[in-house]
């Protein structure tokens, strides 16, 4: 075969040796996306489950704002998000509750 100047015919040893290689190309790629489709440390802390939609609300609330919020105490982020989220709940569930209106007195 003769492509730009190629005039050597690579042989069957050649043909075998490159087959060889993407073979093992492959096998590494396809082990490499297999091992991160795997258990990670990641899932093993995963978030428990929603409980209300208050919850979920503020789950969205905190990953917004997490890293937008200061953190002068250098917390992490996973204590702010948890911040911002138990006050978000403690908003959420002031809201639900009616506020009690002082009864007025009667003058006579």
């Amino acid at each position: 075969m003769r492509i730009l100047g190629n005039h050597r015919d690579p042989s069957a040893r050649h043909r075998r040796g490159l087959t060889a290689a993407g073979l093992c190309l492959g096998t590494l790629l396809g082990l490499g996306l297999g091992a991160g489709l795997g258990p990670s440390p990641a899932a093993a802390q995963s978030e428990p489950p929603i409980r209300s939609a208050e919850d979920a609300f503020c789950r969205s609330e905190a990953r917004a704002q997490v890293f937008s919020a200061p953190d002068p105490l250098n917390l992490g982020l996973r204590e702010i998000g948890r911040r911002i989220w138990a006050s978000c709940m403690e908003r959420t569930q002031r809201k639900g509750k009616a506020p009690k209106k002082p009864r007025k007195r009667r003058h006579r």
